[in-house]
């Protein structure tokens, strides 16, 4: 038995007369495509190396998500 998934639509775009609706997994993927491209550049560009993006990643990881009650890391 094969079952359909249901088209999660998260916006639609007018482009003249024509209407594309863009589901979240459309959305999600080009937003990890732009953001790896990003990061690709910005590294060969030496503005910031992997280890700094590493660290900088775990830093925002501790501050977003955390247990519910549990308080703030001290900086």
């Amino acid at each position: 038995m094969t079952e359909e998934k249901e088209k999660r639509v998260a916006l639609k775009i007018l482009i003249g007369d024509k209407q594309k609706e863009v589901t979240f997994e459309e959305l999600c993927l080009s937003n990890n495509l732009a953001q790896e491209a990003l990061v690709r550049l910005l590294v060969r560009k030496k503005i910031f190396n992997s280890e700094e993006l590493l660290k900088e990643m775990e830093s925002v990881r501790k501050e977003r998500y955390r247990s519910p009650g549990q308080a703030p890391d001290k900086k």
